[in-house]
């Protein structure tokens, strides 16, 4: 029998919340956190609706007990990156574990890396430049752990919005190759002025609050976050007796390579994508029970996602939303962030609802949820996120 790997901790700072817990809330009750920004050094921020996580640096440092003296260090996707890795830590009980620190990996994804500071220092004109430090990617994953003493294998992916996805399938060969016990896996970015101007000049922003899947939509809202898993044996929970979520039982990565910034018109890479996760974890398209959709709320992306939702699972669509409405698009964290989502509709047995839908777009009759659901017999979620380039992944997590 092939190797399971579990899900046994779980971290997420967003819009919505600053835990799992005030995450959850939020998708019970279907609160959005966008709205207009408060912390983004942008003179435009308030001509947009912002998915921004409601707390200023200083106050995320607060919140994390980190020394006001290092500061210098930290960009804000440190701060947030920090916070969700290390509450996936603590949830998962690696906060007290005397194990082999060093076989304890951690694998984190991003898109702008420490871009924010970046641009508070360029803006300033730094004379000593101190800020260059923080603006690789792999800065926010060296400095988590550091503070998380994570002392194992450790790198940072890139791959556009599929990003964290593709970091959790990554730690997931980790420990099925025997490289690492356990991994911290997961994605974190925060808003900034490069990437606001750069969706802007692509024309796919909405100033309004996002309706994936609309007919009427008019484009994404940005946002910020992190979403961090702990993958680890089922072996190695049971020997723990740590608590296990559920599992990380299918995955898949494909790239259409149709286009730069657009997605196939038809879902090319997210049918491979699909169907190649659902082969990996031994399902039919009828099991599966629920899907956390990429849903960006795009005119071109909402399009190509439902004509491979209907490629792949035919006339009987599982119920399926996007989250993004809740948080915003929060790129190289989204995967990570809907991760999150998804492994708590496994666990609560609860369907989360879209929000902002109204009027079904005609090429594809299709619906998403729109009002809170129980599922007590959920088994299987599925969760898309693709990225620019054609780059298309698919997570599947099972009971």
């Amino acid at each position: 029998m092939a190797q399971q790997i579990v899900v046994s901790g779980l971290g997420i700072i967003s819009a919505i919340g600053n835990s799992v817990a005030e995450n959850l809330a939020a998708l019970k009750a279907g609160r959005s956190g966008i709205g207009p920004a408060e912390h983004l050094a942008s003179r435009r921020k308030s001509d947009f609706m912002l998915g921004e996580v409601k707390l200023s640096n200083a106050d995320l440092m607060k919140m994390l007990e980190v020394d006001p003296e290092e500061a210098s260090k930290h960009s804000r996707t440190s701060l947030l990156a920090l916070a969700a890795a290390g509450e996936a830590c603590r949830d998962a009980g690696l906060d007290l574990w005397d194990g082999d620190r060093g076989r304890l990996a951690l694998v984190s994804a991003t898109t702008v890396g420490g871009m924010d500071k970046t641009e508070r220092g360029f803006a300033r004109r730094d004379q000593d430049a101190s800020f260059i430090h923080t603006h690789p990617s792999g800065d926010a994953t060296n400095l988590v752990a550091a503070y998380l003493q994570l002392l194992g294998y450790r790198t940072t992916l890139s791959t556009a919005c599929s990003s964290a996805a593709n970091a959790l399938m990554h730690g997931f060969r980790l420990i099925q190759n025997g490289l690492a016990d356990k991994v911290v896996a997961g994605g974190v970015d925060a808003l900034s002025v490069f990437t606001l101007n750069g969706f802007n000049a692509l024309m796919i922003l909405d100033q309004e609050w996002c309706r994936p899947f609309d007919e009427h939509r008019k484009g994404l809202n940005l946002g910020e976050g992190a979403g961090f898993l702990v993958l680890e044996s089922a072996e190695s929970a049971a020997e723990r007796k740590a608590k296990v979520y559920g599992r990380l039982s299918g995955f898949a990565n494909s790239n259409d390579a149709f286009h730069q910034t657009a997605s196939s018109p038809e879902g090319d890479g997210a049918t491979a994508a699909m169907e190649a996760a659902l082969r990996k974890a031994g399902l039919q398209a009828g099991d599966i029970d629920y899907i956390n959709a990429h849903g960006t709320g795009t005119a071109n992306n909402d399009l190509s996602e439902g004509k491979a939702l209907k490629r792949v699972f035919g006339a009987q669509v599982p119920p399926f939303a996007s989250t993004k409405a809740y948080t915003g698009h929060t790129l190289g964290a989204a995967a990570g962030i809907e991760a999150v989502c998804s492994v708590l509709a496994l666990e609560q047995g609860l369907l989360f609802p879209g929000l902002n839908f109204k009027t079904p777009i005609p090429d594809l009759d299709l619906q998403p949820l729109t009002e809170l659901k129980a599922s007590p017999g959920i088994q299987h979620v599925l969760s898309n996120s693709f990225g620019f380039g054609g780059n298309c992944s698919t997570l599947i997590f099972s009971k």
